[in-house]
This record gives C-alpha cells, structure tokens and sequence, in this order.
C-alpha cells in the first residue's frame, strides 16, 4: 500500500488578513517556488490555510525542509503523505489507518498520539472522533503507548475533501510575512552582531532587505568587507536575492576629522553613513533605512544622540532592536548562523579615528555648526561614487550556497 509524498505548508498571520489575503498568498507561492528552484517538486495547490507541494523524489525531502525553514510567512510543514477517502467515513478511516500503520512500521515509536484537523467540515466525523479511531487501530497493531501530552511520535493529520494527510513530522517555519509584501529597505550591515539581527528581523516583517557596508579603504584593510560578503550571504538564504553595497568611507572620515572637533565626530559620521545610505536606498526603491542600534548600548546611541542622527535624512530610520540588550541580540545572531561571522576580528570604520571620550547629549545647534563646516554634498557624493555593488541570489544552482557576483562600481 503507498501513498503519495506532499509537502503541507501552513501558514497563520496570512490567514488572518482581509480582502488582501490573495496577494501575501500570492507571494508567499512565489517565494516557495524560488525557494525550492532546482528540487524535484511540483506545482503548488492551495486547500483552505495550507499549501500543497508535491515531492517527487523523498530523498530530496533534507534539503527542501532546510530551505522552506527559512521561508517568511510559514508557520510550519510537514512531509505527509497522501490517501484518497472514498466511500463511506467508517471505509475511509480504515484505508487511512491502515496507511499510517504501515509507515509507522519503519520507525521507533515508545508513545504517539494523533492530532486531527478537520478542514472539511462535510466530512461526517469530528476531529476528535477521527484521532480516537485511528489511535485505536494503530495501538492495535503496533502496541506502542497512548500519550496526549509529551508523545515520542505526533501523527499529524489533516481532512481534506476527497482526501487526507498525515505526518510524522512536523517543521516549524520561520513565520511573519512573506518578504516582498512590506516593501524595500536598505540595512546598514556593520559587521558586527547587531545590524545583521536587525535586517533579519525586517525581513520577517515582510521586507525586502538590501544591505550597505561602509569600509575605511583605504586606510585599514579588506577584512570587514570580506565579513560583510559572508554576513550578507548568509543572510540572503532567508530573502532569496538582494544587493549588497560596499561603501569606501575612509576619506569621508578623515575629512570630518580634518574640519570638527572631537566629541562630534561619531555623530557626524553617523549622519554621513545615512546620506549616503539614503542617496543608494533611494533609486532602488528603499522606502526606509534600518540599524541595528539598541538604546543605550554605545555612547552614539543615547536618546539625544539618536534624534540628531536620523534628523540628517528625511528617510525613516527603523530600529528594530531598540529595546533588546547584547544577550538576547547575540543569541538571536546565534540562531540566525551569523554570530560566528560577526565575532571575527576586524578593522572596520567605526574603530578609525574615533575620538576616547565622544558626545553622548549632541545639540541639534552644535551639530549644524560642525557640518557648516564641511562640503556635505561633496562627501556624500564621494561616498557614493566610491561603493561597489554586489548581488546576492539564493540558491544559485540547485544545492549551491549563495552566490556572489560584482556587477559594477
């Protein structure tokens, strides 16, 4: 007796949209679909809040359950396997049972439980009457111990019309929205452990996240550029595809250094990363700017500090880590893969030419001062004229890991 292989993908906060419920659907299929480029599935069905994937080859199943992890907007899947319930209730439990008695056969099972979704309300059974039924032929034949609470084995099944599925497995999903529904923004990736976690957290909102790197070229070396490659692609595994822009900063800087005093410079360097973030993000499309900045944590991110920073640009700047300390940012960044990455030593901007003691309480007027004092439009043009950028895609070829490609200056 065989069943066929589907992938079953649930989704939850889609389900509660409204009349634009169709278009996070319709994306989400579109990601699915990238996602799973190169693997031997087929087309997508959609039955009430599920998507159905068919899975042609199982031996594929590893690869498709990491990659459809980290697809935003799923709460969860699961391989299953179908049965077709013609005939009457009582015929069509017992065709099922007898399936699910048959691939339990291949594994270990101390204790199960069955847990019924009925999304066929004409099916004349109740959910609880189904997963009663089948516990009882299954303990039957393969003497294993009943247990609703902490079971060894979860028979999953879901009532369809015409037909059921079970799984013995369960995948949680990344959750959120898919990416692409909230719109585009461009994430100031640093290099550490921060800004990557930010990014992230966009993306699981459902944005479409590009990232913008500023470097000290040519005064320290490559390896925070070379960090920020790694970072960005390992990050676009969870979006698919994104830019990656890498900003020479270094003179920027020393002609900061060169006209205003001490105690600003952090400020004033922060405000120049966001012009020159803003005259990138824009003509892609970026309808906001986000850091991985937590209040409080530096002396750039104080509550004053702040507000005269995201003053430069009339962008909004999103902080989505605002209120998270260093614990729960680094275990996030654990979680994510990019901890290890962020932790390498580097030299990157925000160590050159940094003064021992910079302001934590910057004056708007103090600020405005200072930056009379420069060629502002001239230093963002040379930050912009000085990026490289680079686009990511994932997956480039069928089980590859992402890709990196220059496409221009």
């Amino acid at each position: 007796m065989g069943a066929a292989h589907v992938i079953v993908l649930r989704y939850h906060e889609i389900a509660l949209k409204g009349r634009n419920r169709p278009f996070f659907v319709r994306r989400l299929v579109d990601n699915i679909l990238r996602a799973t480029a190169g693997l031997p599935v087929g087309s997508i069905a959609r039955a009430s809040a599920r998507l159905l994937l068919p899975l042609a080859d199982v031996a594929a199943w590893p690869e498709a359950r990491a990659r459809l992890a980290r697809v935003f907007g799923l709460a969860n899947l699961s391989l299953a396997h179908e049965v077709a319930l013609g005939g009457d209730a009582d015929a069509a439990l017992e065709r099922l049972g007898a399936t699910i008695v048959e691939r339990l056969g291949a594994v270990s099972v101390p204790s199960f439980r069955v847990q019924t979704k009925r999304a066929d309300k004409r099916f004349p059974l109740p959910s609880p009457e189904v997963s009663r039924r089948l516990g009882h032929v299954i303990q039957a034949a393969i003497r294993s111990r009943v247990d609703l609470e902490h079971a060894a084995v979860t028979v999953a099944v879901d009532i369809l019309p015409g037909r059921a599925f079970f799984s013995l497995e369960k995948v949680a999903g990344a959750g959120g929205l898919p990416v692409g529904t909230s719109g585009r923004v461009l994430a100031l990736l640093s290099g550490g452990i921060d800004s990557p976690v930010a990014a992230w957290r966009m993306m699981r909102r459902g944005c479409a996240v590009d990232f913008v790197h500023f470097h000290s070229a040519p005064f320290h070396d490559r390896t925070s550029q070379e960090k920020a490659r790694q970072i960005a692609a390992e990050l676009v595994r969870w979006e698919l595809d994104a830019a990656l822009h890498l900003v020479a900063f270094g003179e920027v800087q020393r002609q900061i250094v060169a006209a205003v005093g001490r105690p600003l410079r952090v400020v004033l360097y922060r405000r120049m990363m966001l012009r020159i973030a803003e005259a990138i993000g824009r003509p892609a499309g970026a309808e906001a700017l986000v850091t991985g900045e937590s209040l409080g944590q530096v002396a750039s991110q104080t509550l004053p500090n702040l507000a005269v920073i995201e003053a430069a640009v009339p962008l909004p700047v999103l902080r989505p880590l605002i209120g998270m300390d260093k614990g729960e940012i680094s275990a996030e960044a654990a979680r994510l893969g990019t901890f290890e990455t962020s932790i390498i030593p580097d030299q990157d901007c925000c160590q050159l030419f940094v003064p021992p003691h910079p302001a934590t309480r910057a004056h708007p007027e103090d600020v405005a001062a200072a930056e009379a004092r420069l060629d502002v439009p001239a230093l963002v043009a040379l930050g912009v004229a000085g990026t490289e950028r680079v686009r990511l895609c994932y997956p480039a070829e069928p089980a590859e890991p992402p890709a990196l490609s220059v496409v221009g200056r």
